[in-house]
């Protein structure tokens, strides 16, 4: 009995971000009914403060080794406290990019993201199918909810096509683990015992079970050919809504992609190919998301498709099935993080002074709206890829371990990818650069005012900014930090 108090008290003390979380979650209703005035300033400031307390926890009491908690559903270690810390700096972010374009329903968009804060947290902890389920439904319903909180036509019916598309996504998900549960005979991925049936049963009920289970989990980070909602989605709902979303969903997916893909390639004994697979996504994630993006007047589709490219260099990280390709993509999810919200803020600012926007908008901007249009440079030569950003150094590193991968491996799949990828950076110039193009080089006939921005918006360029130079003049100091997590399911 004594140990199982104990158990428990460790279990609730490795907790602690997430409950404050939770808490959070419960006073935010409780708030939202008895507020009457400034409810979006309270709820604001409530919720700036609980990201800021849950992530000085996570820091200051981060483990330095992997301990399984509730009956070993979820695994706490150094892995899983990174994309906690990154799923937190997105909710400040999320919380400081908040427009309170309806104040009436702040309550409900703080509740929300509280939703989506928590799933990404217990999902990058979990290797149990059953809190696996659980957390990308908390994560999933709560998204499609805030992309209709444009409170128009486009948005609902963005919101409805995201919707109708995750279920049949999470279907295949539920589909796909059953499968792999009457395989393996457990629940967790992690243990000993799904690894040893799993090599035991060469039977395609594997494939198949497996290949359902990546759809579900692919179409959570908008990776193609799992993507078909992103464009309408990213176009429709309120800017701050698709930085957010863009971003912490898709780290926390990324997260568990991660976990997945390690037990069920069982150790480098799996009988099918999981490495081409991967490798396949992966260069039809960059290849229709660079190419579809070339086509787009409308910046936030344009960055839906750019997102999707995004999906597959992250998975490059993965491809090369190493420890070294698992820290590159741990530093390129925190470079996506600052440079994503960058460009979106920075759209949202061009937004709330002129509206709808296409790529033509932006015509002579750059010569009256100085501080905007350059944060909107630098982000974008981040995606991109291109120096003095921190976007090259985290291209570069992830075609550093697949390069090393090729040369250890010498699987063709492997240099087809890296080839893909470096051809994608260059025509991805052809669409990134199209807007600092109309910016700084293109005029408008006619003269209008420089747009207006408050000191707390600029403040939040400037940060970003600072983050990507800093990060690719030195990047050491993360990767020091990234280079002490040793991957353990």
């Amino acid at each position: 009995m004594t140990d199982q108090l104990q158990h428990i008290y460790e279990s609730t003390y490795l907790l602690i971000p997430e409950a404050i979380i939770i808490a959070s979650l419960l006073i935010n209703i409780v708030l939202g009914l008895i507020l009457n005035t400034n409810k979006h300033v309270i709820l604001k400031t409530f919720a700036f403060l609980t990201y800021g307390l849950a992530l000085f926890v996570i820091i200051f009491r981060m483990p330095d080794s992997s301990i399984s908690i509730l009956g070993g559903m979820l695994h706490i270690d150094p892995f899983s406290t990174y994309f906690k810390v990154l799923t937190l700096i997105g909710g400040i972010l999320g919380v400081w990019m908040y427009d309170p374009l309806h104040k009436k329903n702040s309550a409900e968009y703080f509740l929300l993201l509280h939703a989506v804060i928590l799933g990404s947290c217990l999902l990058a902890s979990s290797v149990n199918f059953i809190l696996i389920l659980l957390s990308l439904e908390l994560i999933s319903l709560s998204s499609y909810l805030l992309a209709g909180f444009g409170f128009n036509k486009n948005s609902a019916e963005g919101s409805l096509k995201y919707f109708l598309f995750g279920t049949v996504a999470t279907a295949c998900t539920i589909y796909g683990l059953s499968i792999l549960y009457g395989l393996a005979g457990t629940l967790d991925l992690s243990s000993e015992l799904f690894v040893k049936n799993l090599m035991e049963h060469s039977s395609p009920l594997l494939l198949i079970g497996g290949a359902l289970t990546f759809a579900g989990l692919l179409f959570k980070i908008a990776a193609a050919p799992f993507h078909l909602w992103a464009p309408d989605m990213y176009e429709s709902a309120p800017t701050p809504v698709v930085a957010f979303i863009s971003v912490v969903p898709k780290l926390a997916g990324i997260a568990l992609i991660t976990r997945f893909t390690q037990a069920i390639h069982l150790f480098g004994q799996s009988g099918y190919n999981w490495q081409m697979i991967l490798a396949g996504v992966s260069m039809i994630s960059i290849l229709i998301g660079n190419l579809s993006a070339l086509l787009q007047k409308s910046p936030k589709r344009m960055l839906a498709y750019s997102s999707v490219a995004q999906a597959g260099f992250l998975l490059v990280g993965l491809v090369a099935f190493s420890l070294e390709g698992i820290h590159f993509m741990l530093f390129y999810s925190a470079i996506f993080l600052a440079m994503n919200f960058l460009v979106f803020h920075t759209i949202n600012q061009f937004e709330n002074a002129l509206g709808q926007l296409n790529v033509t908008s932006f015509a002579g901007l750059g010569a009256v709206s100085l501080i905007p249009s350059l944060s909107m440079l630098v982000g974008l030569l981040s995606l991109t890829g291109l120096p003095p950003t921190a976007g090259f150094t985290a291209k570069f590193f992830i075609f550093t371990s697949l390069w090393g991968s090729y040369q250890q491996h010498g699987d063709l799949w492997l240099l087809f990818l890296l080839i893909i990828g470096l051809l994608n950076t260059v025509v991805s110039l052809f669409f990134y650069l199209k807007i600092p193009y109309y910016l700084f080089i293109k005029q408008k006939d006619r003269a209008f005012d420089p747009i207006k921005t408050d000191l707390k918006g600029n403040l939040l360029s400037l940060i970003l900014v600072i983050v990507l130079f800093y990060l690719f003049i030195s990047p050491g100091g993360l990767m020091g930090w990234i280079n002490k997590i040793t991957f353990v399911l």
